[in-house]
């Protein structure tokens, strides 16, 4: 399972760099060495990278011009899970059920896992959303969550 990382957002310069969007905080995605995936199953094997107003100035074994460059204007860029016990990834949140650890009580099902810049936030399918900070354990297909007094009423 391929899970998507980042996209090219345009080209940069006339060797073939390109400017990548990172849709995760792992900067490793973008280390040299690292193979990336296309829609299309190609890979592309990063040659350097650089950070670059947010974004990342990136350089391809595979691609060395700018029409190259131009060719992947907007592609998202594909990669394997990182293997990260302490991590919590969108891609196992997604479909789990969210439980109160004070009553046990089911608070609804993850549909979506919204960026927020003071905490990430569980999108549930009843319409509340949850903080990731409140968050206190999460197994396969269950999440259990600490919430201050208040945090569900409407």
């Amino acid at each position: 399972m391929l899970l998507e990382v980042g996209k090219i957002d345009k080209p940069h310069g006339v060797r073939g760099e390109v400017v990548v969007s990172l849709s995760t905080n792992r900067d490793e995605r973008v280390a040299p060495g690292t193979v990336l995936s296309l829609k299309d199953g190609s890979t592309l094997t990063v040659a350097s990278s650089k950070p670059f107003q947010h974004r990342w100035i990136v350089r391809f074994d595979e691609i060395t011009t700018r029409e190259g460059a131009d060719m992947l204007h907007g592609a998202p860029l594909f990669a394997e899970p990182l293997d990260d016990p302490e991590a919590l990834w969108v891609h196992e949140l997604i479909a789990s059920v969210v439980v109160d650890v004070a009553t046990g009580d089911e608070i609804g099902r993850v549909t979506s896992v919204e960026e927020n810049p003071a905490s990430d936030l569980l999108v549930l399918d009843t319409g509340h959303l949850i903080p990731l900070r409140f968050v206190v354990s999460h197994d396969q297909g269950r999440v259990t969550v600490d919430l201050p007094a208040g945090l569900l009423e409407l």
